[in-house]
Formats: structure tokens, C-alpha cells, sequence
């Protein structure tokens, strides 16, 4: 046993050829996996009665009532499951539309074409993205070697949450690229990396922290670029729509709530957020909202030290992405694609600095989560998920309070005292 600690302490056992074992494996299984659920469908729909793409299906069904010039639709449960009726069959589940009004325009580009082409050519193109940007968070050595290098592709197209998505026709790889992109371009283009943040509004949930990871590191650029996208979002929108938009969507908003949160008619195993791990154990609505918002707080004044600190930026990026997926209660296991920018940037930290005790291992773990959280959940009610997002970020501000030490934050430069360094002696100055 304490030989087995010893291990996974040290993270020795992570190695290389372990890596691409395990990965080219899951990659295998997945494809074949996806393979079966293509050549068993009939024509767009699967062998279970849904469509391919199952929450794509929403997407599409949304964009065909923007076509008709009804954008308000999508938003009314009923009439939004007519249509994927419609669409797709009477027998077709309700796929429910949960997005702002922003996404209505991808919605209705996507579905100006056949519904196999869209969906394909959508889990295509982000999934493009998303390994664009896994690549350019990673060490330029590693990434210059070869441009499809096992060492980084292999590990990012075996990801668990990969093969979810694309089960899902969901839009994880979007949300991943933007906050990977936005946060690779920070130092260098802070204002392209404000566009960036601020096209996350399409999903608002994750973008609760992101204010305040800016605010803290005095990026004020990317911080104004932001909020001017999300305005010139909101402009065009109620250009494109007309205003009666916003009231339909704001009226939504109780729907998904009540039903898909509060109550997990979808079911509380697949979401994963502290808020359902409550829920999943008996907890009641107000406590469970009681201990979320206790973690926001907790998040929120963690992100504001780290952000201040002179910790490694890579550091500081992976902690906003783990802080983005943890502070929302409405995640769902595909939504997990957000963890690959962390690994990433944490996985860069470590081969430039070096690994602490237990990175590797929860990187790994992190890495793995989406695999089993699901089922686990389902079958033991033991959450899987949330626990190794937590675990993470606890290690990563374990680590940066040891490293890098307890930065005075309102000093101009800041000025941080090591752990190592005696008060009163050798004051080191950083940068932010």
C-alpha cells in the first residue's frame, strides 16, 4: 500500500508509452463505437429511435424555425419539441433549446443544410478548432516536432469528453477552443482574446469567472473587448430577431431552471456539478444552490490571489478553466471538453518547471473523468467528475502557495515573498 501511494505520489508509472497505449485504445473503442452508431442508424436516425447527433437535433430545429422567420419559437418547449417531430419523427425525444439569442445565427447557418451534413460538418470544423488550440498551448518543442505528433494529437482525439461530444453532436469543442484560444492569446493580443471571451456569452455559464480572472490580473483590454463583443452581440441580435427575443429567451430560462436543473429530468448522473452531486444524494434545492454558491465564493477569491500572484501564467490559465466548468451547476459530462485546455496548460507547466507530488496522477484522473463519471454516477451514485475537478484545482493552489509564494496584490509592481525567504530579507519583485 505504501509502495502503491509512493507511485502515484511521484507519478513515475505516467509514462510515455503508457500514455499512447491507453489513448490509442480509448481512440479504438470510440471510433468503432461511433462507427456502429452510423452504419446501424436509419438514414438520420439511430437504432434507438433518436436522431444522430441526438442534442444536435435541437440546434438544427431551432435554426429551421429562424429560416421561417419564427425566432421566438425555439424558445416555447412545445412548440420546439413539434418541430423536432416534425423533423425527425413522432417518436423523436424532446431535445430542449437552452441557449441565448446569439446562437440562433449559427443555428440558422446550420440548418440551410441536410441534417447529416450539418451536423457533420459542425462536429468537424470545432473539433478543428479544438486541436488547434490544444497544439498552441503546448511547448513549442513538443508541438514543432511533428505537426501530428502522438505525443499531443494522440492524447487529444482519445480525451473521453472527444467521443462524448461528438455522441452528443454537442458544442464542447467550441467552448473549449474559445477559452483555450482567448487564454493562449492573453499576453499578445489581449484584445483578440476579449472577442474570444466574449463569444463564450453563446454559452453564458461558463463565462461567471472570467470577469474576475481579468479584473484581478489587470487585464483591462481584453477585459472592454469582451463586454464589446458580448454588446455587439446583443445589438445584432436584437436587429436580426427583433426584441421580443429577449423576453422569450428570459422566459426560458424558468423552464430550464425548474425542470432540467432543480429536478434532473434529465438525470442527475450526467451532470457534473456540485450542485447535482447534492441533489443526486438527497440534498434539498436550497442547499444545494447554499453549497454551489459557497464554491463560487471560494473559486472567485482563489482566481483573485492566483490571478495577482506571481505564479507561472499556465498556471493561472488552467486555474480559470477548472474555475469556469466548477462554478456553474449546469454542466453536463460533454461539457467536460473544458478540461482539455487545463491538462494542456498544466501539462505544459509541468515539462517546462517540473511535475509536484500527485500531478501527474490527477492529471490523469482529470483525463479520465469523463470515461467513467457518467456511468459511475448513474450506477453507485458516486460522483466522479466534480471530486476531480476539485482535486485539481486544490493541488494546483497547493502548489502555487508553496512555489511561488503569497503575493502583496496591490503593490506597483507586486511584490512577493517566497516561503523559503525570511520576513524583512531578500524581498524578490515580479512582474505581473
Amino acid at each position: 500500500m505504501v509502495r502503491l501511494r509512493d507511485m502515484l505520489r511521484g507519478g513515475a508509472w505516467l509514462t510515455r508509452g503508457r500514455i499512447r497505449l491507453v489513448a490509442a485504445l480509448i481512440l479504438i473503442a470510440s471510433a468503432a463505437g461511433l462507427l456502429y452508431l452510423v452504419v446501424t442508424a436509419n438514414g438520420v436516425i439511430d437504432a434507438q429511435g433518436r436522431p444522430l447527433g441526438t442534442d444536435f437535433s435541437n440546434v438544427y430545429a431551432a435554426g429551421t424555425y429562424v429560416l421561417d422567420g419564427d425566432p421566438e419559437a425555439p424558445f416555447d418547449p412545445s412548440r420546439q419539441h413539434a418541430r423536432e417531430q416534425d423533423i425527425f419523427g413522432k417518436a423523436t425525444p424532446f431535445y430542449g433549446w437552452h441557449y441565448p439569442p446569439f446562437f440562433l445565427f449559427v443555428a440558422a447557418i446550420l440548418a440551410l443544410l441536410p441534417y447529416g451534413l450539418a451536423l457533420a460538418l459542425w462536429q468537424a470544423a470545432t473539433l478543428g478548432l479544438y486541436l488547434l488550440t490544444i497544439r498552441a498551448i503546448l511547448p513549442t518543442p513538443l508541438r514543432s516536432r511533428w505537426i501530428a505528433s502522438p505525443d499531443w494529437l494522440l492524447p487529444a482525439l482519445a480525451f473521453p469528453a472527444v467521443l462524448i461530444n461528438i455522441g452528443h453532436g454537442q458544442n464542447g469543442f467550441l467552448t473549449a477552443a474559445l477559452l483555450g484560444a482567448a487564454l493562449v492569446k492573453l499576453n499578445r493580443a489581449p484584445v483578440l482574446a476579449g472577442v474570444l471571451f466574449g463569444l463564450l456569452a453563446y454559452k453564458p455559464q461558463f463565462g461567471l469567472l472570467i470577469p474576475v480572472a481579468l479584473a484581478a490580473g489587470g487585464r483591462w483590454r481584453a477585459f472592454a473587448a469582451a463586454a464589446a463583443t458580448v454588446g455587439a452581440l446583443a445589438v445584432a441580435t436584437t436587429f436580426a430577431f427583433g426584441p421580443q427575443v429577449w423576453q422569450a429567451f428570459l422566459d426560458s430560462t424558468r423552464f430550464t431552471r425548474e425542470v432540467a436543473l432543480e429536478q434532473g429530468d434529465t438525470g442527475w448522473y450526467k451532470i457534473q456539478s456540485v450542485f447535482a452531486w447534492v441533489r443526486m444524494w438527497g440534498g434539498s434545492i436550497a442547499l444545494a444552490y447554499a453549497l454551489q454558491g459557497a464554491l463560487i465564493g471560494a473559486l472567485a477569491g482563489a482566481l483573485i490571489w492566483l490571478w495577482r500572484s506571481a505564479a507561472p501564467y499556465p498556471v493561472k490559465a488552467a486555474a480559470l478553466c477548472l474555475a469556469a466548468i466548477l462554478a456553474t451547476p449546469y454542466t453536463f459530462d460533454y461539457d467536460m471538453m473544458v478540461l482539455a485546455p487545463a491538462i494542456a496548460f498544466l501539462a505544459a507547466n509541468g515539462l517546462k518547471r517540473g511535475f509536484g507530488p500527485w500531478e501527474k496522477t490527477a492529471l490523469a484522473g482529470l483525463w479520465l473523468a469523463p470515461l467513467v463519471g457518467r456511468s459511475v454516477a448513474h450506477l453507485t451514485l458516486i460522483p466522479l467528475g466534480a471530486p476531480a475537478m476539485l482535486a485539481t484545482f486544490v493541488l494546483l493552489l497547493r502548489r502555487s502557495t508553496k512555489d511561488f509564494g503569497v503575493t502583496m496584490a496591490f503593490s506597483d509592481p507586486p511584490i512577493t515573498i517566497t516561503p523559503s525567504t525570511p520576513r524583512g530579507h531578500d524581498i524578490a519583485v515580479f512582474k505581473p
